[in-house]
């Protein structure tokens, strides 16, 4: 860590006492660092791991224009885009991702989930808070790997949803969250990144979305809604339907169900997003949003002030986890051909 950012002894909060159970966490004292710089100090440094449109599009400029944190480097598997990129910053490119992890106080991930996992760990193991993009990983074992990581080393964790970060649709989570007597809700992210028309997605090259389609990809900003006004997945059943579209049938530790319609192939025309809850206090649409590149800069907040506090993010590695055990059941029913 830089001089500057002293280390503080306290408890970490137990992340199983407020994110579903099946993410296993044990209590103990740990190290925490305080990223809040002294008169006159340094800010943190957060380095990107990642060079692809996402990171170019939303991660380099908000982390670019973020006020309370210096952005450090760049580091990418491939190194002449790493290296442009960090051109365009005037930050440091970086051949070694270790040497990021040296140099960084934060590590912000913009890498595919099974090449994000294990780097997440290392990044850990070296000290570093976690900035995780969606999903965390695509298997269970790694994903629980990143959580036994970051809490074996008392490292805070965020994982970039975009729809708990983007206004107002983050406030209005907070707002259903606070309501009581819900009975169902229906959800639908429809995109068009390998739809049968239109111009090509920035994102049509990316080999893990053409693999795991929308599932895995959108799946993650359904739940990541759904969860926090409902309650835990307790049961799940899976659809295929055309093209790479699954539907989802949930039911939730508040007894109400839901549902979620999910693809990346879906005609220009049907692409669209949507979530609509309904209950004893009436039925509520999520309102659209903007600013991803702000809505990054909000997550940045949430996991320096969860590093600042020892005290964990509702959002962070476990809960991303967490989203990873749901997605594989469905992947699994799938699979298995149960319906």
């Amino acid at each position: 860590m830089l001089p500057g950012f002293q280390p503080q002894v306290g408890r970490v909060v137990r992340v199983g006492d407020r994110t579903p159970v099946r993410v296993r966490q044990t209590e103990h004292v740990s190290i925490s660092y305080d990223l809040t710089p002294p008169a006159g100090g340094s800010c943190p440094r957060i380095g990107l791991l990642g060079t692809g449109p996402w990171a170019h599009r939303t991660h380099a400029p908000a982390l670019a224009a973020h006020q309370g944190s210096e952005f450090a480097g760049v580091w990418g598997r491939r190194p002449e885009a790493a290296a442009e990129l960090a051109e365009q910053y005037g930050v440091k490119v970086y051949e070694d991702p270790d040497a990021l992890f040296a140099d960084c106080d934060v590590a912000a991930f913009a890498l595919p989930p099974d090449v994000q996992a294990p780097l997440a760990v290392r990044a850990a193991a070296a000290g570093c808070h976690l900035l995780l993009d969606k999903p965390v990983a695509t298997t269970v074992g790694q994903a629980r790997a990143v959580v036994d990581a970051a809490d074996a080393a008392g490292v805070a964790s965020v994982v970039f949803l975009t729809l708990r970060f983007a206004e107002p649709a983050a406030g209005w989570v907070a707002e259903q969250a606070a309501r009581s007597g819900w009975f169902t809700a229906a959800a639908h992210w429809l995109g068009a990144v390998h739809g049968p028309d239109g111009p090509p997605s920035a994102y049509a090259g990316s080999p893990w979305r053409k693999a795991k389609g929308g599932l895995w990809d959108v799946g993650p900003h359904a739940l990541s809604v759904l969860i926090p006004v409902l309650g835990d997945v307790t049961a799940v059943t899976a659809a295929r339907g055309p093209s790479d579209v699954v539907q989802l049938a949930l039911r939730h530790t508040s007894g109400a169900a839901s549902t979620a319609t999910l693809s990346l192939a879906a005609p220009r025309a049907a692409a669209g997003v949507g979530l609509e809850l309904r209950g004893a206090e009436g039925v509520f649409a999520l309102p659209d949003w903007g600013d991803v590149p702000g809505a990054y800069g909000r997550a940045v907040d949430a996991l320096l002030e969860s590093a600042r506090t020892g005290v964990p993010d509702p959002r962070d590695a476990a809960f991303g986890a967490r989203l990873t055990e749901i997605l594989a059941e469905a992947e699994a029913r799938l699979e298995g051909g149960a319906a």
